[in-house]
């Protein structure tokens, strides 16, 4: 490969990062502004036009603020765990099928599965290393419930792979040319939204940081930069998992205005799910996960699987 196309692929790489970023900060005042008008409040409207500048100068505060450390934590660790979450948050971001000018992947899929699969030590490090009860706890419960719903996405997933017979994001476009697949997979759709809530931490399966009981979970003793690079974390993969639903089951990857208006009103979802319902309880979300998700998506893929070999026999 040339110097040239090194150079072209990596500026890609820089505009792809800053383009997420950029994004997940207006993800936040979304949020924030939609809350507002669930609650019947306005939101962020003194910063900018209309709060407009508001999660700007949210990351300044942030990153400007002192770093507290406590005492007995492992430093080392402590401090790198929100780092390597959040790199890890960007890196599953090459896996957009591009046309031209970035990396394309043949077994998108695996890269997804090991990258999700990786966060799970993040998390569960970050609850370790400060030396608090509290957030030791937090941790527990986060890994616990990501790696249930990480069995379930991966057979969800498996329907889908089956009727593309490929790992690679790109063909999802060419085999929903005529139908969606959200339309032939309406309950494995719906079942793939309610996990990536689960797998992302969010309302109505926010356990990890239940603020009633746990005083936010995991990041509690993370202050200023720390704390914005997980939160930073999983609103990137909040992005991504609105991105991928698109990807697999409403149209696949396009060029075009309705393409990202689809991966809004799913970023949207996850906002008004927030908003409208209560917290679920712990047991309910493990029964929910091993006893109604995965005898669902294991039926379903013995389902697909028997009609990919009666068209192909």
């Amino acid at each position: 490969m040339m110097m040239k196309d090194m150079v072209l692929i990596f500026l890609g790489m820089i505009i792809l990062i800053l383009g997420v970023l950029i994004g997940v900060a207006f993800l936040t005042l979304l949020e924030r502004k939609v809350l507002g008008y669930i609650q019947i409040r306005k939101g962020p409207n003194k910063v900018g036009f209309m709060g407009i500048l508001q999660p700007f100068s949210d990351a300044i505060k942030l990153f400007t603020k002192e770093q507290v450390y406590p005492s007995f934590s492992n430093y080392l660790v402590y401090y790198f765990s929100p780092v390597v979450s959040f790199i890890l948050s960007l890196l599953i971001w090459v896996l957009i099928p591009y046309y031209y000018n970035l990396i394309s992947f043949n077994l998108g899929i695996l890269f997804f599965l090991c990258i999700t699969s990786m966060g799970v030590y993040t998390v569960m490090v970050a609850g370790w290393s400060s030396n608090s009860n509290y957030s030791l706890l937090g941790g527990l419960r986060a890994v616990a419930q990501t790696i249930s719903y990480e069995v379930s996405l991966a057979l969800i997933l498996m329907s889908s792979i089956l009727m593309i017979m490929s790992f690679n994001m790109t063909m999802f476009m060419f085999y929903q040319n005529l139908v969606w697949f959200i339309v032939i997979m309406l309950p494995l759709g719906l079942c793939w939204v309610s996990s990536s809530l689960a797998e992302t931490n969010r309302t109505p399966y926010d356990f990890a940081e239940g603020e009633s009981e746990l005083v936010s979970g995991f990041n509690i003793e993370y202050s200023s930069g720390g704390f914005a690079l997980i939160f930073l974390a999983e609103y990137s993969s909040i992005l991504f998992m609105s991105l991928l639903f698109v990807l697999i089951y409403v149209g696949g990857y396009d060029l075009s205005l309705i393409f990202y208006l689809k991966i809004s009103f799913i970023g949207f979802l996850f906002i008004w799910v927030r908003g409208t319902l209560p917290r679920y309880r712990y047991d309910k979300l493990m029964y929910l996960a091993w006893k109604i998700y995965l005898p669902i998506s294991l039926n379903y893929l013995f389902l697909y699987l028997g009609l990919k070999m009666m068209l192909l026999y």
